[in-house]
């Protein structure tokens, strides 16, 4: 166990995979970690998620879906964003204490890990289909080039994505945003006939298909949590940073979401002018790439236009890609240590999760790109929905949840009902509606199920429970003061006398055997229980 915490402890490349974000790793400004996230969103999916939903149901109720999405994202998102902000987590420590227990938040970290290779593999297929028009490359090679080309860059953690993201977000939004600008210029006549679209179903605007389409959106929720991994490490809120700290959360936090949203949009308004001015252009409007390459055609010679347009997807696929492959292996590692104890490195599960994406692109995911959004909708939703509504209603409303985040193990019961239960049923129950299980009238409605029963199950467990599955502990045996002045965790130092390395307060434990203290991650692999406070 010693020499598997020492490892854990001493690999320079791990960026606090396990734990706590320390003050003293926190050095950069509240700008450039809201920058360093937002650069996660450069994906070109938004842009296919887009056109999908608008040529299978038109313009009006692709416009109402993506309104109802980002409304939920705004709500869900903001609790989280700020929790993972203020006490520099990420959200699986959040999930631990609100409302699943250190074991029972394995679930969700499946589902997360489970987001990110999904994205992964439809960046990469998006990419792979840059270099197959670009380059000639076959769709099989861009594939596996797609994949590789990450792994450089994400075993550097934090500090090589947070300059990847910032030299690169200026090209990306020129790229990005002059085409589209230049076609609304150029040909005003474009926006009438992207109004007036009507998609496959030829119907008008209906709250199903509204529905139908927010569930596809609504796939992307748990991209909050790849915005937490970023979030994480903003610096120590002040009454003299107090303006930009708020800014910089809220943006880079749920704010994420108006970005995505102006992304699918436009994704969608490229695809309708391809499907009005390109002959066979119905074949292609869902593939970023084309919808790219099409318009600056319109602008440059073609050399310089495919040229551009595999730059785009390029640099795209890599800034979000870094992040997917990233928050996965932070995801998988989490998991596996806690179930096992044993503590392999964050790169194995980097190579893991880079090869669940790869077959997936094989497979050609994007083909039947709607039904694996819409059916992975309903499990990010009841995760992510039943934390938010842990925190807003359990902890300020009902008081039941405690306010202060718990992450340790042996502070924490093993599993608690609360989350456990309430992910279970409202992910498991809205799958069940997403295939048809309980009529085709209800089939739509499969994402708003989700939430209505994640929203009441929460707060309903808590007082069936009465709040007691929170806390195993309430003292860590530690007499020194867990915030500062102003609220924020405490830089303080102490040591562990297991690895022998230095930890911040928030992150150690009084050791149950020995008058010394004990780190979160000597915790974690501690096979025989022998640094475990009893339970209070």
């Amino acid at each position: 166990m010693v020499l598997e915490a020492d490892q854990a402890t001493k690999e320079t490349l791990e960026d606090y995979t396990l734990r706590f974000a320390p003050r003293s790793y926190r050095r950069w400004s509240t700008g450039v970690v809201a920058v360093s996230a937002l650069g996660g969103i450069a994906y070109l999916a938004d842009f296919a998620i887009g056109a999908n939903i608008g040529i299978s149901y038109g313009t009006g109720n692709a416009l109402w879906g993506i309104g109802v999405f980002a409304l939920v994202i705004m709500l869900t998102g903001f609790p989280v964003a700020y929790y993972a902000a203020r006490y520099n987590i990420d959200l699986d420590l959040i999930t631990r204490g609100s409302g699943f227990g250190y074991y029972g938040s394995v679930i969700t970290n499946v589902i997360f890990a489970t987001f990110t290779f999904i994205f992964f593999a439809l960046e990469g297929s998006i990419m792979a289909q840059g270099l197959e028009l670009g380059l000639g490359i076959p769709l099989w090679l861009g594939y596996a080039i797609s994949t590789l080309m990450v792994i450089p860059l994400v075993i550097y953690g934090m500090k090589a994505l947070a300059k990847l993201q910032v030299w690169t977000t200026p090209l990306w939004l020129v790229l990005m945003v002059g085409p589209f600008a230049y076609l609304v210029i150029s040909d005003p006549d474009s926006v009438g006939t992207f109004l007036a679209y009507s998609g496959n179903s030829g119907g008008g605007v209906n709250f199903g298909s509204i529905m139908l389409c927010a569930g596809v959106c609504l796939s992307l929720i748990a991209q909050i949590a790849e915005q937490i991994d970023y979030l994480r490490f903003m610096p120590p809120k002040t009454p003299e940073n107090s303006g930009k700290w708020w800014r910089a959360v809220l943006l880079a936090g749920p704010g994420w979401v108006i970005f995505g949203a102006i992304k699918q949009i436009v994704g969608l308004f490229l695809a309708v002018y391809l499907i009005a001015n390109i002959v066979d252009g119905a074949a292609v409007a869902n593939e970023p790439v084309h919808q790219f390459l099409e318009i600056y055609r319109n602008m440059m010679p073609q050399w310089l236009a495919m040229t551009l347009a595999v730059i785009l997807v390029v640099i795209s696929q890599i800034k979000i890609n870094v992040t997917n492959a990233y928050s996965g292996s932070l995801a998988w590692t989490n998991s596996f240590t806690r179930v096992t104890r044993r503590y392999p490195g964050r790169l194995v599960f980097v190579l893991v999760n880079l090869a669940i994406a790869l077959i997936l692109m094989e497979a050609d995911m994007f083909s039947f790109l709607n039904t694996i959004l819409g059916f992975y909708a309903n499990l990010g939703m009841a995760w992510v929905v039943t934390v938010a509504t842990d925190i807003a209603i359990n902890k300020y409303l009902l008081k039941l949840s405690p306010k202060v985040p718990e992450f340790r193990r042996g502070m924490l019961y093993a599993v608690n009902p609360v989350g456990v239960v309430s992910v279970v049923v409202s992910g498991g129950v809205s799958i069940i509606v997403f295939f048809g299980g309980f009529g085709s009238w209800i089939e739509p409605y499969s994402p708003v199920v989700a939430v209505l029963l994640a929203l009441v199950l929460t707060p309903l467990m808590a007082v069936l429970t009465k709040g007691k599955y929170y806390l195993r502990r309430t003292d860590d045996g530690i007499d020194l003061p867990m915030f500062d002045e102003h609220g924020n965790p405490s830089g303080a130092v102490l040591t562990c006398h297991v690895c022998r390395q230095e930890y911040e307060r928030p992150d150690v434990a009084r050791c149950a055997t020995h008058d010394a203290i004990v780190c979160s991650l000597c915790l974690s692999t501690d096979k025989v229980g022998d640094h475990l406070l009893p339970a209070q």
